[in-house]
């Protein structure tokens, strides 16, 4: 049966090699946070616009048609492929959730691919996803384009026509590249806001500090103290009152998320992934600009 859906066991083993060089793994942004296909997910805002792209797609009507002598078209449930692309292109999947799936891998690696099991006379009987990150694409010595896929039990080549490639936008027309990689820093700003806000109310929502000592203390009893107060005052118990002796003066050092424009930063991230993936604010929870005449618009857009 070929490469069959038991592949997707082990998802977070790290790849060797990955189609058209946009969709290595990557992970340095300048917000600090490692960002992949996966850790994106992580953030509601790609998780929102994913879901909504995908369930939208998946959902749209896929039938067989073929052409009359009239030049006019029809549907014609009784054609071999009508089966595999309106009801089950395998036995494990529905429809809808193979081309789900396959649209979530477009959206987030750039490519989707599904190999093409055929029978004994070459015709196609089932359709299986295929991981992104282990595709690798290449041509050989003729020109011909060779898709070779990292499976569990090794690497394995598919002929061109037994691969069905849906590529994205990309340089070359045969690869798309990741739109996470092309917007590592905006998704890696999200994460790391959003690592912020949840640090910040662990500490109940107390900004960090510095313990002044009037006099020279030595670098073991600075450990102590600090480990004293950690866990005096720190987490749960952030909201003890502190007694300071000896001359002890505690300094806020940490910026308020209010200064930091922690709630603005945010909203804007959400917008700004968004953009990236053309879905209107609204469908992602944010209602701020919006109102009932532009939702009406957006949202006949979006459809269009």
């Amino acid at each position: 049966m070929g490469i069959l859906s038991g592949l997707f066991r082990s998802r977070d083993k790290p790849k060797n090699r990955v189609g058209g060089g946009w969709n290595f793994l990557f992970g340095g942004t300048t917000s600090g946070k490692a960002v992949n296909e996966r850790t994106a997910m992580q953030t509601s805002a790609v998780y929102a616009c994913v879901r909504i792209l995908a369930e939208s797609v998946a959902g749209l009507p896929l039938h067989v048609y073929e052409r009359t002598v009239n030049g006019s078209k029809s549907t014609k449930p009784s054609h071999p492929l009508y089966r595999l692309l309106h009801d089950e292109p395998n036995r494990e999947m529905t429809s809808f959730v193979f081309r789900e799936t396959l649209m979530s891998h477009l959206l987030l690696w750039g490519n989707a691919y599904a190999q093409i099991i055929r029978d004994g006379r070459g015709f196609p009987i089932a359709l299986y996803p295929l991981l992104p990150d282990r595709m690798a694409v290449d041509r050989n010595e003729s020109g011909e384009l060779v898709y070779t896929y990292q499976s569990d039990k090794g690497q394995v080549k598919l002929r061109r026509e037994n691969v069905l490639h849906i590529p994205g936008l990309g340089f070359d027309g045969l690869i798309g590249y990741s739109p996470i990689a092309m917007a590592k820093n905006a998704v890696g700003l999200a994460l790391a806001t959003e690592d912020y806000g949840a640090t910040f109310f662990a500490n109940g929502a107390n900004p960090g500090g510095v313990l002044e000592h009037p006099g020279v203390i030595k670098p073991e009893q600075a450990d102590r103290l600090r480990e004293s107060w950690q866990s005096q005052f720190g987490g749960a118990n952030t909201h003890k009152v502190a007694v300071l002796e000896e001359g002890l003066k505690f300094h806020q050092m940490s910026i308020p998320p209010e200064q930091a424009q922690f709630l603005e930063t945010r909203k804007f991230q959400i917008n700004e992934i968004a953009r990236i993936f053309r879905v209107p604010p609204h469908m992602v929870g944010d209602l701020e600009k919006s109102s009932f005449s532009n939702i009406e618009q957006q949202s006949l857009e979006f459809v269009k």
